[in-house]
């Protein structure tokens, strides 16, 4: 019987089989190095979220079954950080795409000194957390605080306030420093995603008449989708698993405190392995949830 013609939809069918094939070979190793490294602690973790585990009696513990999470959703500290994280979040995740993407924007443009401007910007993002959340609680002070004193001679405030040091001002003090810190990191990946778009279809579109607004939103934001998409993840993921810059400026203060660093006066404070491993676990599907909205209401496609 004589071998049937291989039509071109069964040519490209084929060559993404190949495709995909190739793309899971190479993804291989990392996954195996992922599993192997995640995998363990995750199942130690989940095992110990159903125990009365504690550093203070190690290898003692027995099965308490669901009673650290039916105790962790009756405490209102549990509750207190999960609103101060989402708020956190929230804010600065927004704030921080609008300002980074403006930066991405007037330095994808071609204008003298670009270069020396895609370095400066990254300056605050270079610095560690750690030292530039000690930098800006010295700035915070109400007494010898920079910011203060600027506000002052300007006239915008009539007395020096204590940013970090009052209930009302400190988690807002605290979102305008991870604005000030990350928002370079979010320019960069958006001006990366910018300038993998064709600078032929803007000519295009000039020819067709359409307006720089009109071009933004019908050209430059379709295709930058698959880079916001990264981008929001990456900045989500990193905002509700936020410790370094709460800790460092305030501790465990009621009034800022986090996910993490509930989780941190559990673990370490407290010595609680159990209830620690408890919230770990629902950290663990609250990110989650925001991974798998993101993706699923960009419905972004990488092929």
């Amino acid at each position: 019987m004589a071998n049937m013609p291989v039509t071109p939809r069964q040519k490209s069918f084929s060559l993404a089989q190949n495709r995909a094939r190739t793309a899971w070979l190479l993804l291989l190793p990392t996954l195996i190095v992922i599993l192997l490294v995640a995998a363990y602690p995750l199942y130690r973790t989940l095992y110990y979220s159903f125990t009365n585990a504690s550093f203070l009696q190690p290898g003692q513990e027995h099965g308490v079954g669901f009673a650290n999470y039916i105790y962790l959703f009756r405490d209102p500290t549990w509750w207190l950080s999960f609103k101060n994280t989402i708020i956190f979040t929230v804010a600065t995740v927004i704030l921080e795409f609008i300002l980074g993407l403006i930066i991405a924007l007037v330095i994808n443009s071609n204008f003298q000194g670009r270069g020396l401007m895609r370095a400066a910007i990254l300056v605050p993002w270079a610095i560690p957390t750690v030292v530039s959340s000690q930098m800006w609680k010295w700035m915070y002070n109400d007494v010898f605080g920079v910011v203060n004193d600027l506000m002052l001679r300007v006239h915008l405030i009539h007395a020096p306030i204590a940013w970090i040091g009052n209930a009302h001002t400190t988690l807002g003090a605290i979102i305008a420093v991870d604005i000030w810190k990350t928002t370079p990191f979010v320019a960069l990946l958006l001006l990366a995603g910018l300038q993998t778009i064709p600078s032929d279809i803007y000519e295009a579109a000039k020819v067709d008449g359409a307006s720089v607004l009109r071009q933004f939103w019908q050209l430059t934001l379709p295709l930058l989708r698959p880079a916001i998409l990264v981008t929001l993840i990456f900045r989500t993921l990193d905002a509700l698993r936020v410790f370094d810059v709460i800790y460092v400026m305030t501790g465990s203060n009621l009034a800022t405190i986090s996910l993490s660093v509930y989780n941190q006066q559990q673990l370490i404070s407290f010595a609680a392995l159990g209830y620690g491993s408890a919230i770990s676990v629902m950290i663990f599907l609250v990110i989650g949830v925001f991974t798998v909205i993101y993706i699923t209401s960009l419905r972004v496609r990488f092929d």
